[in-house]
């Protein structure tokens, strides 16, 4: 179907967002009117510039406090009307927003707003343009789609129609099932965005908190098969107000624009139980299936020695060099770490990337790059495997493995000696830039299918630290989205292993002299209060510097970290019970000790 986005969702001036909109492969835009009124180019230019960037220019927006006014002030509104209407016809655009009146609405009536909207679309006609009326959530009367249809009806003007907006309806949870009664030729436009689950105004919530379809809590995919069940064959558009999104790359954010709209159309394709008039445009991609697990996680640097004395401390062994690369393989049970030294003059140790399992890679390759992830080339000599790779919003390679087979180049390595403590990844927790986090929601939810958990926030010595977590549903893999907060110079990475004994994974680390973060006592006589421990549990958790957690069902987490190393550090836990976070409760003693050890070093 054809894309369309309004130009509020980016920052920068109106050509340049035009620029960023073409590039990034919409077919249309919605022109926001202050947009226009602080450019400096003509209408016609405007209009000029959209023609040679092959965009069409959808709709003109807003019109505000329309109807809903005495006769008086409706002399007012034409006027204003029929300057806006001018306006268009420079520009080439032929429909129009209404939004229903906020402000100046004195009479409660539909009849009396269907006339004024009647006697609009007369004038409008005169224009070949048409008008589509919009049910603001916040609107003063008119703040419900089916009343707006109803309004619509009554006034009975082909040109007149009205506009559904995804969020003015979800956000007031007003059901969308009523759609499929607006005959499809009725409904002039269609506004998606997606929103956060929020405790807050309707207003507020709207201007500063939309997000991209598939980054909060709307089941868009329900919405719009309400909307494609009309016989709608208008554009899919995106209306997005959002601070975030209004200081960052405009290429980049209409990239990512739509990659949301890609992934909304393949997954309302998905869920639509029948044919509908518009379902036959909608983009399917190949299917999502859920990674089975973490192959591996890569460490970069100049020199990895450091990191590979910590390994070894941790009971892992040396898995061989690669036949042709300057890369070392570190394995402990299903946990492999790769050590690549190639091209990192100067460059501290830091995850660089991590593989995933998945059933058919070159499937998921190609939905990632239908989605417009960019891909990872690396040189790879005859007989090599070679991996499918793409880099997601923080900068990471993620790669993609059918099984193990790669591990053959390694060469030269040795045994494990006895029973591995460490025996696979359990989470790989990634911290990503305050403007890219819900960019990282979409790409591993569209791309692989992982789900969002629900958000939280642990205080730290620099502020709260929010983590949204990417969950298989089995929980095979888990990839925690660490939000820092603005301005923070300093935020490592780190390589959650799992093991079957916490506290035996412990005495060995200390045994093999791994750096270990220190645990003030403080949290021990804290921990005593909060939970009822075994004395003789309590002292040896204080001895090894190994932290718990208890979920409410009886679920234990037991977990130590080692200092960080460069810029990543490395945890090895132990979950008991089915036990199913990450330690949350103990995260700011983590983040306090990893501080005061970053700042005297």
């Amino acid at each position: 179907m054809r894309t369309s986005i309004a130009t509020v969702c980016l920052s920068g001036t109106l050509v340049q967002k035009l620029h960023a909109c073409a590039a990034a492969g919409f077919d249309g835009v919605e022109v926001f009117e202050p947009d226009l009124v602080t450019a400096p180019e003509s209408p016609e230019e405007i209009r000029a510039l959209a023609a040679r960037l092959g965009l069409g220019l959808d709709l003109y927006q807003p019109f505000r406090d329309a109807e809903g006014v005495t006769e008086a002030e409706l002399e007012d509104v034409l006027r204003r009307a029929q300057a806006k209407l001018e306006l268009m016809s420079r520009l080439g655009m032929d429909t129009m927003l209404v939004c229903s009146n906020v402000g100046t609405a004195s009479v409660d009536d539909d009849r009396h707003s269907a006339d004024q909207l009647r006697r609009l679309g007369d004038l409008a006609g005169e224009y070949g343009v048409r008008l589509a009326y919009e049910a603001l959530a916040w609107g003063r009367y008119v703040d419900d789609y089916r009343r707006a249809w109803r309004i619509v009806e009554l006034a009975d003007h082909p040109q007149v129609g009205t506009c559904l907006d995804s969020f003015h309806i979800l956000s007031r949870g007003h059901d969308p099932a009523g759609i499929e009664e607006i005959p499809g030729e009725k409904v002039f436009f269609l506004q998606l965005a997606d929103a956060p689950d929020l405790q807050m105004d309707v207003l507020s919530w709207s201007r500063h908190h939309r997000l991209f379809p598939g980054e909060g809590a709307f089941d868009l995919p329900g919405f719009l098969g309400h909307v494609l069940r009309t016989g709608y064959d208008g554009p899919l558009s995106l209306e997005v107000f959002n601070d975030t999104f209004r200081q960052t790359d405009p290429d980049r954010t209409a990239r990512q624009a739509l990659r949301s709209l890609r992934a909304l159309e393949s997954a309302t394709a998905e869920a639509l139980d029948r044919p509908t008039p518009g379902s036959a445009d909608l983009l399917r991609l190949p299917a999502a299936t859920s990674p089975a697990g973490v192959d591996f996680v890569e460490i970069k640097a100049e020199d990895t020695g450091a990191v590979e004395q910590l390994l070894e401390g941790l009971g892992f062994a040396f898995g061989g060099r690669h036949r042709s690369k300057q890369v070392r393989l570190w394995q402990s049970g299903r946990a492999r770490v790769v050590l690549n030294e190639q091209l990192a003059r100067g460059t501290e140790p830091a995850l660089a990337a991590f593989g995933l399992q998945v059933e058919d890679p070159d499937a998921t390759a190609e939905r990632a790059a239908l989605l417009m992830a960019p891909p990872v080339h690396r040189r790879t000599l005859a007989g090599e495997e070679r991996l499918r790779a793409f880099v997601a919003p923080d900068g990471t390679e993620v790669y993609l493995s059918r099984g193990t087979d790669w591990v053959a180049e390694f060469e030269g390595g040795v045994p494990p000696s006895g029973e591995s403590l460490v025996t696979g990844v359990d989470h790989v927790n990634l911290v990503q830039p305050w403007q890219h986090a819900d960019e990282a929601v979409l790409f591993y939810s569209s791309v692989f299918g992982l789900a969002p958990q629900p958000s939280q926030e642990v205080a730290g010595p620099a502020g709260l630290v929010r983590s949204q977590v990417m969950r298989s549903a089995d929980g095979a893999v888990r990839l925690p989205l660490n939000l820092l907060p603005i301005g923070r110079p300093w935020a490592p990475q780190h390589v959650a292993f799992d093991c079957a004994d916490a506290l035996a994974a412990a005495r060995s680390a200390r045994a093999g002299n791994v750096p270990l973060l220190p645990v003030p006592d403080n949290y021990y006589d804290d921990l005593a209060a909060r939970f009822d421990l075994d004395p003789a549990m309590l002292a040896e958790l204080r001895e090894l510097g190994v932290l718990y957690d208890r979920e409410p069902g009886g679920g234990e987490f037991l977990h130590f970290y080692t200092d960080t190393v460069g810029e990543v550090f490395w945890e090895v836990c132990e979950r008991r019970g089915g036990y199913e976070g990450y330690g949350a409760p103990n995260a700011p003693v983590r983040l306090a000790a990893q501080a005061a050890r970053h700042r005297f070093h």
